[in-house]
C-alpha cells in the first residue's frame, strides 16, 4: 500500500499492531522507524465501572428522628493526577514495572526521597525496557500503578513533590 507521500505501509503490520491492542487492551500504539511511523487507535469502549452502590441505612422504627446525613460533607476532592505539579507521565503506550526484576525492591515507594534523574520505573515498549527518570529532587507522594499495567501515553505514573 502506498500513500500520496510516497511512504510505504506494511499492512502485516498495520494488523500486528491492532492485534497487540487487543491482547494489551490499551487504546493506542505507536511505532516510528526511521522517517515511518505508523499510528493504530481504537476508541476506548465506554465502560461502566462495577462500582458497589451503598444505600442510606432504613429509618429507625421507633420515634426517634434519623441522624441527619447532611452534616457528613465530603472532603475537597484533590486535584487530578495528571494536573498534579509533581506528576510524572508515560512518554510512551506500554507495561509498567516498579521493580528491576520480580523479586526486587521497587525503584520509588510512597514516602521515599528521590533524587533527580534517579530510576522511578520501567516501561516496557516493544520489548524494550525504558527508565522513567525523577524529573527533580523530592519525595514520591504516590505511585499512580501497579507491577505489569498496561499504560497509554501521558499517563500520570508518579507523584514526586
Amino acid at each position: 500500500m502506498t500513500e500520496p507521500s510516497g511512504m510505504q505501509i506494511d499492512p502485516a503490520l498495520v494488523r500486528q499492531l491492532a492485534e497487540l491492542l487487543d491482547t494489551t487492551h490499551l487504546t493506542e500504539i505507536e511505532v516510528q522507524d526511521g522517517e515511518r511511523r505508523i499510528r493504530v487507535a481504537r476508541k476506548a469502549a465506554q465502560v461502566a465501572a462495577a462500582a458497589p452502590v451503598y444505600a442510606p441505612p432504613p429509618p429507625p422504627l421507633t420515634g426517634t428522628p434519623a441522624p441527619s446525613t447532611a452534616a457528613a460533607a465530603p472532603d475537597a476532592p484533590e486535584p487530578a493526577a495528571a494536573d498534579h505539579p509533581g506528576a510524572v507521565k508515560s512518554p510512551m503506550v506500554g507495561t509498567a514495572y516498579l521493580a528491576p526484576e520480580p523479586d526486587a525492591k521497587p525503584f520509588a515507594a510512597p514516602g521515599q526521597r528521590v533524587e533527580a534523574g534517579a530510576t522511578l520505573l520501567i516501561v516496557e515498549a516493544m520489548k524494550v525496557m525504558n527508565p522513567i527518570a525523577s524529573p527533580r529532587a523530592g519525595t514520591v507522594k504516590a505511585v499512580l500503578v501497579g507491577n505489569g499495567q498496561p499504560v497509554e501515553f501521558d499517563q500520570p505514573l508518579v507523584i514526586v513533590e
